[in-house]
């Protein structure tokens, strides 16, 4: 919810407050820093303390940082401070968000790969995504509902969802996996090893390719379509929507139905993908720019299960903590590639970033086929697996 509520809020008010494009995405910028460096650390520290404490303390750092956002708003709106003294002040709040938000997607991956067989992991991942996609379905509606009263309303009410998700976590959430007293001593689980190495150049890829799609996408509809703030918020709200809603369908019932392999999500998903984005470089109408987020949806929603499943699979048990980091990290590289190369480039040329998450796509699509993934395509022993990781679960008796 918050994703799509800020993608789709944030572009006009900020035009509204005198901030340009390249302002508005650098405001994401060192959030996103803060989350590729933090998320390999939290999802470590999963591994030692425990996934639930993680998992509390992300979402706790999410709602400080959006109602903290949306206080910032208010005073920019009423000219209480200068607007480059209220600009580095939001990009501090929004950091707050990368340094201790970005533990609860590292712990809850690997809270789901503690209780899930190799068979059962990329259905488990997948379910992690559609918690995703539902938040963005909810996000638009929920903000068109409230921007009635007021058009930040959202942000302080988004705060206050996540600290009584937090509350409701930490009553009810079973923490299962005795924390670790004294860390084990083991070598960290390192970007360059080559188990894991494809599935994180994918995690990247996917990462900039959804950066530069919806973090431009408001901005090219306003000048390409000729559109005021409110049609845009409307129009990219939908778009969003009908994205978020394609992503969910093949999260929640194609990819637990179809049994398929890792490499085929991976290749069906990428085609989506290239359609999808295939169809921004066109000539642009309203139905084209729904037609090519729905498609582009659909296909992250069959590659990023895929990609975190992948990189699971390919670690030892011990491992997840830190590979679960390590994916999540990948998620924020693109928030990063925007303001530096996808922003100015859009100045240039308007469909400039969406060629460049072809290119992406394209890339994808060949180490997909290559050799690199046949280690997903080995028989697995479900019932050697099971055990070994149930063994490390403090479970009751009637697990």
């Amino acid at each position: 919810m918050g994703q799509s509520l800020f993608f789709a809020l944030l572009p006009p008010i900020a035009r509204d407050l005198g901030l340009s494009e390249v302002q508005v995405s650098a405001i994401f910028t060192l959030s996103a820093v803060m989350w590729v460096v933090m998320s390999p650390f939290w999802g470590r520290r999963s591994d030692v303390w425990g996934r639930k404490p993680v998992i509390l303390m992300g979402l706790t750092g999410f709602g400080i940082s959006t109602g903290g956002f949306g206080v910032l708003l208010v005073l920019g709106q009423q000219g209480v401070m200068p607007l480059m003294t209220l600009y580095a002040m939001m990009i501090f709040v929004r950091a707050i968000f990368g340094l201790f938000g970005s533990g609860t997607p590292s712990a809850a991956q690997a809270y789901i790969a503690d209780r899930t067989s190799r068979e059962e992991r990329t259905s488990g991942v997948a379910a992690i995504g559609a918690a995703f996609g539902m938040g963005t379905i909810l996000g638009p509606g929920f903000a068109a509902v409230l921007a009635t009263f007021h058009l930040l309303a959202p942000f302080f009410a988004l705060s206050i969802f996540a600290l009584g998700g937090a509350i409701t976590i930490a009553l009810f959430l079973p923490e299962r996996r005795r924390p670790t007293e004294i860390e084990t001593e083991r070598p960290y689980l390192k970007i360059s090893d080559k188990r894991i190495r494809p599935f994180l150049f994918m995690g990247v890829a996917v990462s900039m390719i959804q950066a530069a799609v919806m973090q431009v996408a408001a901005f090219f509809v306003m000048d390409i379509l000729l559109l005021d703030g409110a049609e845009t918020a409307q129009l990219v709200g939908g778009g969003m929507m009908s994205m978020a809603i394609a992503t969910l369908f093949a999260q929640l019932v194609i990819i637990p139905r179809a049994n398929l392999s890792v490499r085929a999500l991976l290749t069906y998903g990428i085609g989506f993908n290239i359609v999808g984005v295939g169809l921004l470089l066109i000539p642009m109408s309203v139905g084209v720019f729904i037609c090519a987020l729905t498609l582009q949806g659909f296909g992250m929603g069959l590659m990023r299960p895929a990609v975190a499943a992948g990189g699971s699979l390919a670690v030892s048990p011990e491992e997840q903590g830190a590979v679960a980091g390590l994916n999540s990290s990948t998620a924020a590289v693109g928030i990063i590639f925007v303001p530096i190369i996808a922003m100015p480039l859009y100045l240039i040329l308007p469909t400039g970033p969406f060629w460049i998450a072809f290119g992406l796509s394209i890339a994808m699509l060949l180490l997909s086929r290559s050799s690199a993934l046949d280690v997903l395509e080995s028989p697995i022993d479900v019932d050697e697996v099971e055990e070994e990781t149930l063994s490390r679960i403090d479970r009751p008796k009637d697990y």
